[in-house]
């Protein structure tokens, strides 16, 4: 018997229009999107909610992809390599660099960093407002000048 597809391309449940419920059919697309969110850290749980399933129901029918939790994030970043490498061989330069950080990445996980250490940057000089630097530049007057001498010597700086 020849299978029936709906309008999506996923395949019609064989008592589709009867009493009860449908049974979950997975498609390739679902399949797809579970090893991802395995791979991505998320709970069976969480997983089912976005499938808009029953746990019992992701396990029976996504077995296989759950069962290699334990790789899926390394076969999603080997994925994730080898597209931007093809892409980047083929000669999109922005592919490159995308693959040039998540090579970065791959190799901070390899001596068990988890990101980059930050380089320290000099802390900024606090800017001053008219008055405070008015105020800065009456209190240390410049000496080279005639009148910074002068408030100098009325300061009593340059005695």
């Amino acid at each position: 018997m020849d299978e029936i597809f709906d309008l999506f391309g996923d395949p019609v449940p064989e008592n589709w229009g009867k009493r009860g419920r449908p049974q979950h059919v997975p498609s390739q697309q679902n399949r797809n999107r579970v090893s991802m969110l395995v791979a991505c850290g998320w709970s069976n749980e969480r997983i089912a909610a976005a499938l808009f399933i029953t746990q019992p129901t992701l396990r029976k029918h996504y077995f296989s992809e759950l069962r290699y939790r334990e790789v899926a994030r390394d076969r999603l970043v080997a994925g994730m390599l080898t597209k931007h490498w093809d892409l980047f061989m083929a000669g999109n330069v922005a592919a490159g660099k995308e693959f040039r950080d998540l090579l970065k990445e791959n190799d901070l996980m390899l001596y068990g960093q988890t990101t980059q250490p930050q380089q320290q940057k000099p802390a900024k000089e606090q800017k001053l407002g008219k008055k405070e630097a008015a105020l800065a530049a009456a209190l240390n007057p410049d000496v080279g000048t005639p009148l910074g001498e002068l408030m100098a010597r009325r300061q009593g700086l340059n005695s």
